[in-house]
This record gives structure tokens, C-alpha cells and sequence, in this order.
């Protein structure tokens, strides 16, 4: 009897449309930027919310931490998503220890999603040359004008249009091209040779910038590693408040579910957000800094 169980739950799990569990990690990392602009904290929030309350993707599994996960999150991850003030594996304590852990995910073939500033690194964080495992990981990364090899560009814009570039693609799914105030990170690094995209690397979205001398700027990647993995990087929403466009939101959680290697609908992953003040930000609309007398 025993046996006969265990057949038909082999069978089951081999049936279409039968999914295990999905677990989905998300990393908040430190952040000192003013009210209503990056926000991390709340932002993994609403992430951790829409993933549990999609309308078309079940069986998601969503834990969120505040500081470096233990093994077990780390084991039981499909995909990892960071966001923080530039990529948080070296902005918490024991960097290189976190980047031996995450070494490990990548190598069984975890995904990795970074958002916004959590695309960045420092000069202190990559080699002379601009060596560092996100490159690989993820594609290409901001690079801070710390670094000694290239400098990307962080202004913001009153309407940046961000237009699909692979519409083909699966992250690509169900939004179209949208406008928004915000930061989307320009001349971003992509490798040494002459700063193209490897083979392997898909550019997903790109913004005509600056508007007084605009050049198609990449905004958002994807790439399929070697070992089996997915990375994605965007370099949006800087505003909180930009959480609420639509396709900026299903964009991003197309991403995230792609890289856990789940099926993303024809449609794209389906949310609703009714209000980011649920979330307990700072605030909702940016509150600039003070300027000192």
C-alpha cells in the first residue's frame, strides 16, 4: 500500500500544472537615502505582498530578511532578490564570506534578481579591471564613480520612457512601454570588451537619455548562465511611489518569477497594489533633505 501511494505521488508531481513549492528570497540591505526614495525596507515588503497575493502563479514560498540569510534560506532558494544602497553581499559584515555563500546558490543554479541601487558596486568592491562576480552572475552592474575602470551615471529624469527591447522574451510578457519621474541608471557595465553584453546576456529594456543628447541606454537585463542559472538586473524605481505603475511592477515580478525558473504567464504575473502606505515607508512621496544652513 505504501508503495502504491508513493507511485501516485511521484505521478502527481509529474503531471502538467502540478508545481511544488517555490521559495523566493528576498535581501534587504542598508540603506541611508531620504524619505520616499529607495525605501528598501518597505520595498521588500510590498515585493514579499504582491509575490503572496499574484493572481496567476501559486505555490510561492516568499521569505524576507533584513540582514545576511542563515544556510537554510540560502539552500531552499530558487531565486535570491536584493535591494539596498548598491549590491548588499558587500555592504553587510564578511563580504567575501557572503560572496563564497552565494558562489555556492549560483553553482546548484539559483537565480538572482538586484533592484535599483542594489545593481551597484564600489570602487572598493571589484578588481582594477572591474572583475567581480555580478558580472557574471547577473550580467552587468552600476558602476559607482568610485570605481576605477568605468563610471556609470545615477540622475534623475522629470519622464524617462522605458521602452522593451526583447519583447519575445518571457519577462517581457504583458507590459508595455511606460513613463516615469525616476533614476534609471545610465552607461551601465557590461564587461571589458568595449562595455557589450556577453552572448549569454539579453538586454530587456532601454531609455532613449539624457533628453538634451538621448543614446539608447540599457535599463534593464537578463542572463542565463552557463551552470543553469538566471540573473536579472533593473536599475528602477528610485521613487517609492513609482511601485504603483503597473508595468513597472509586473516587469519586475516577471523577472522575479523567470529566474526562480517558474513559468511566467502569457499575460505576465497579475498584482494589484491599492496603497504603499500599508507598507510602513517613511514616506510615500521623496521628502528631500534639509540643506545644511
Amino acid at each position: 500500500m505504501k508503495c502504491f501511494f508513493a507511485v501516485c505521488f511521484v505521478c502527481l508531481i509529474a503531471l502538467p500544472g502540478f508545481a511544488k513549492e517555490t521559495h523566493i528570497l528576498i535581501v534587504v540591505g542598508p540603506s541611508n537615502h531620504p524619505p520616499g526614495s529607495h525605501e528598501v525596507a518597505a520595498g521588500g515588503r510590498v515585493l514579499k505582498h504582491l509575490l503572496e497575493h499574484t493572481n496567476n502563479v501559486d505555490d510561492l514560498i516568499i521569505d524576507l530578511v533584513n540582514e545576511w540569510p542563515n544556510a537554510t534560506l540560502r539552500e531552499q532558494a530558487s531565486t535570491v532578490v536584493f535591494i539596498g544602497d548598491t549590491f548588499p553581499a558587500n555592504r553587510f559584515p564578511d563580504p567575501q564570506q557572503n560572496l563564497g555563500d552565494l558562489s555556492k546558490m549560483m553553482d546548484r543554479g539559483c537565480g538572482i534578481v538586484c533592484i535599483h541601487y542594489a545593481t551597484g558596486l564600489l570602487g572598493q568592491d571589484v578588481t582594477k579591471d572591474g572583475d567581480h562576480p555580478l558580472l557574471r552572475w547577473m550580467g552587468g552592474y552600476f558602476a559607482n564613480r568610485s570605481c576605477p575602470h568605468h563610471e556609470s551615471f545615477a540622475r534623475i529624469y522629470q519622464e524617462a520612457t522605458i521602452t522593451p527591447s526583447a519583447p519575445e522574451h518571457p519577462i517581457a510578457r504583458g507590459w508595455k512601454p511606460f513613463t516615469l519621474h525616476d533614476e534609471p541608471y545610465t552607461n551601465n557595465y557590461f564587461g571589458p570588451n568595449d562595455n557589450q553584453p556577453a552572448p549569454n546576456v539579453t538586454i530587456l529594456a532601454t531609455s532613449m537619455l539624457p533628453p538634451q543628447a538621448p543614446k539608447e541606454e540599457a535599463v534593464a537585463w537578463c542572463v542565463e548562465r552557463q551552470e543553469g542559472g538566471r540573473g536579472f538586473g533593473i536599475v528602477m524605481p528610485h521613487f517609492y511611489k513609482n511601485w504603483k505603475q503597473d508595468d513597472l511592477r509586473k516587469f519586475i515580478l516577471n523577472a522575479i518569477i523567470w529566474t526562480a525558473k517558474r513559468k511566467v504567464p502569457q499575460q505576465g504575473v497579475e498584482t494589484s497594489l491599492e496603497d504603499l502606505k500599508q507598507f510602513d515607508p517613511a514616506a510615500v512621496e521623496f521628502v528631500p533633505r534639509k540643506k545644511k544652513p
